[in-house]
């Protein structure tokens, strides 16, 4: 297609209001409900301009692109008009259409207005695509918008030329994390340092974190771990032009073959207190004398007539916004709903302590006495108080610190027979991995036990890059020893990059003579001078499978995997020798990486 005709077929789609507008929910996984639906556009679909890629690379070579936007805006807001959609929308904006020549301030104020959206339920989304250097015009234009009610969310973070800049200068209301640091995040443990940062710094400057591009449970639920609330993707919802209204219909069903190896219980149970809850509708006067009459009552869920919750009040809130004057009397007929707090915390009943704490924490304004609100399958079950969550987490930390390895603080040998006993409860196919170091004594023995301690904290580190935190474990028997469980699917890859991990990170502990020999001389156990190899793996593993679950018990299953580590490090170099559950016969299986 010429420039010519591209050309003209944008002219068409601008003068023939030839856009679609496609809608895709946004998220909140706490609160089980679409927080809002991020607008996206689409030339007609019999044009060559029909990808928004083409489209807008055409509107910009053009210089059309502040027209090309401002249309793509109105479509939205039209249909987002028409069909009445609940929650946020979020348009997408280009900082440089924002410095054209040709953008007009307030037309975007006007399009609302014209459609009966208001600001506030607005949420201008830069798009970086291209260099922006006129930050100070920038901030002006972007101070602009929120001096009308409009809120700000930085798009693609990580992804553009000046993002964190951006992010800094303009401190936006929400901030997306690009796809690319999502795509994988189960298996990339620097993918999960870098969600990690972003959060600390979103908590820093109270903006809220969404996680878009997501495609798999897996990443889902790695995510959830981390303490992301807000997220978007083709595994929730595609974009669509009728986009549903109901996020419980989308969110993806538990697993009920995950592996699940956490410490800190299977779901909220023990911090559940079924105290009665009020519908929106009821009189405020109703709500207080509920508290009046129950002293230890601290908070009460608000429902909406479907008994899903929508507010909670706190004893603490109602009293200060009944202590002004009149407000009593003002107020006592009124519905609750006119006082309630609808910025609120709602949990599954089947999340874990760890992702509730991770909420809790996140939330600038949830404070330590207050309560928040557990649901199951998005209808009111009960309330959880925050200070529990906090006490249940200090002991959990206790324990896991009393059990930890002091050098690598990996789960020791306590949460190790935890984990191969609940593997066997559950009665799950899995692989059990003893992985061993060898010429680890003789390498102590001539480096020091120093270096000795770094080698260790190395595999503890590889370990650790090559987990799924969503379904596999870790834990330090001691010594050289470790015991790694992973899922039945990739494991043979898994081991592989393990292997190839080791060796390779393993280099710059050795003096150069030794690495350009590949081995080193130092005694062994009889005293006697030896060559040795460079240090390698040995690594035993057990395939469990679930016909085999009900014959073992958690100390049979580590003496198998110990057997298969002794017969691994009957091969020189790396290798690993494999014991079948079902057969309870070996197939040893050498994995070379390099050196041997």
């Amino acid at each position: 297609m010429t420039t010519t005709e591209q050309l003209s077929a944008l002219s068409s789609i601008l003068t023939q209001s030839g856009l679609h507008s496609l809608f895709q929910p946004i998220i909140s996984l706490s609160e089980r409900r679409i927080l809002g639906y991020e607008a996206l556009s689409r030339g007609p679909s019999n044009s060559p301009l029909h990808s928004p890629v083409a489209l807008f690379a055409v509107a910009r070579q053009a210089g059309r692109l502040s027209e090309l936007e401002i249309a793509c805006r109105e479509s939205a807001c039209r249909r987002f008009n028409e069909q009445q959609l609940p929650g946020m929308l979020f348009l997408n904006v280009s900082p440089e259409s924002l410095l054209e020549a040709a953008h007009q301030p307030g037309r975007t104020l006007q399009l609302l207005q014209d459609f009966g959206i208001a600001p506030s339920q607005v949420v201008i989304e830069l798009t970086e695509q291209t260099p922006t250097d006129d930050f100070q015009l920038l901030q002006t234009a972007l101070h602009h918008y929120r001096a009308m009610g409009f809120s700000i969310a930085l798009d693609d973070l990580g992804a553009g030329y000046s993002s964190l800049r951006l992010w800094s200068e303009l401190r936006p209301d929400y901030v997306k994390i690009d796809r690319h640091f999502i795509d994988g995040i189960h298996q990339d443990s620097l993918k999960r340092e870098f969600v990690g940062s972003i959060l600390k710094i979103a908590k820093a400057s109270r903006a809220q974190v969404i996680a878009e591009g997501i495609e798999l449970p897996e990443e889902l639920t790695v995510l959830t771990e981390m303490g992301v609330d807000l997220v978007q993707g083709y595994l929730l919802c595609r974009p669509q032009e009728h986009p549903p209204r109901d996020a419980r219909a989308l969110m993806p069903r538990q697993d009920s073959t995950a592996v699940v190896l956490s410490e800190d219980g299977s779901d909220l149970s023990a911090l559940l207190n079924e105290q009665p809850a009020m519908y929106h509708d009821t009189p405020t006067a109703t709500v207080l004398e509920a508290f009046r009459r129950q002293a230890n009552l601290n908070s009460l869920a608000i429902l909406n007539e479907q008994g899903q919750p929508c507010g909670i009040v706190h004893r603490h809130s109602l009293s200060d916004a009944l202590l002004k004057p009149f407000a009593t009397d003002l107020f006592a007929r009124k519905p609750i709903s006119r006082l309630m707090n609808d910025d609120f915390l709602a949990v599954e009943l089947s999340q874990s302590l760890q992702q509730v704490s991770r909420l809790i924490t996140g939330r600038a304004r949830q404070r330590i006495e207050e309560d928040f609100i557990i649901t199951l399958n998005g209808g009111y079950l009960g309330l959880g108080r925050v200070i529990d969550v906090l006490k249940l987490i200090t002991e959990l930390k206790i324990q896991q610190a009393r059990y930890a390895n002091p050098l690598t603080l990996l789960p020791g040998n306590v949460p190790i027979q935890q984990c191969l006993t609940r593997l066997l409860q559950q009665q799950r196919e899995s692989v059990i991995c003893y992985v061993d170091i060898d010429s680890f004594k003789p390498f102590n023995d001539i480096y020091g036990y120093g270096r000795g301690d770094e080698v260790l904290l190395c595999l503890a580190q590889c370990l650790n890059d090559r987990v799924d935190p969503s379904r596999d474990f870790v834990g330090h028997i001691g010594g050289d020893d470790f015991l790694l469980v992973l899922g039945p699917e990739d494991w043979r890859k898994r081991l592989n990059q393990l292997l190839d991990d080791f060796q390779s990170q393993c280099r710059r502990f050795y003096r150069s003579e030794h690495l350009e020999a590949g081995c080193f001389i130092a005694p062994n156990r009889q005293g006697v001078r030896q060559e040795f190899a460079l240090l390698s793996l040995s690594i035993g593993v057990v395939h469990l499978h679930p016909q085999a679950c009900g014959q073992l018990d958690a100390s049979q299953l580590a003496e198998m995997a110990s057997q298969a580590k002794h017969h691994a490090k009957n091969v020189q170099g790396y290798s690993v020798h494999v014991i079948d559950s079902r057969v309870v016969s070996t197939v040893e299986e050498v994995l070379v990486t390099g050196h041997r």
